[in-house]
């Protein structure tokens, strides 16, 4: 029992709950620059749609995940000539994750022709799609951005930062 414990401490803490809440938000920004897109270009450019709101998503990701979450408080060039490339080089991962899965729903799947209905609203395919694809998402890249772009800095034998992580 003291084990389970200790593993949910190790899960609800400050950051998680700072990167659901901001993941969240993203979500939001995600889904209405989609729709955005999706009435501008239509129905057939949907991987476009996607694309652009990807880059409008993951901006706001990163503003917010470095200021919130991971507290990177360093606005020097040097550390941002590190963390923007790995950021985005990591969310292009996911990226791709996600527009084959958006491929493989809405054209596979039959996703594009379809709406469904959850309860009292009604979503189309694509926005269908995009929230079940968004759990993996969403997994992929809180692990890519703990382990890789936003590690916690180390302490030298002076225990102050290290200001080269």
């Amino acid at each position: 029992m003291h084990k389970i414990i200790k593993l949910i401490k190790a899960f609800i803490n400050k950051e998680t709950i700072l990167y659901l809440l901001f993941g969240l938000l993203t979500t939001v920004v995600s889904f209405a620059s989609l729709k955005i897109f999706d009435v501008i270009l239509g129905k057939d450019l949907y991987l476009v749609s996607n694309t652009a709101s990807w880059l409008f998503s993951v901006s706001f990701a990163y503003i917010t995940n470095k200021i919130f979450v991971f507290e990177s408080k360093s606005w020097s060039v040097s550390v941002l000539k590190k963390e923007i490339p790995s950021f985005f080089s990591a969310r292009i991962f996911s990226y791709f994750v996600e527009q084959g899965s958006l491929w493989l729903l809405m054209e596979a799947l039959g996703f594009k022709e379809r709406v469904f209905d959850f309860i009292i609203v009604k979503f189309s395919g694509l926005m269908t799609a995009k929230m079940i694809i968004g759990v993996l998402v969403v997994a992929i890249n809180y692990v890519l951005s703990k382990l890789l772009i936003f590690r916690k800095k180390e302490k030298t034998s002076n225990n102050k930062e290290n200001p080269e992580i």
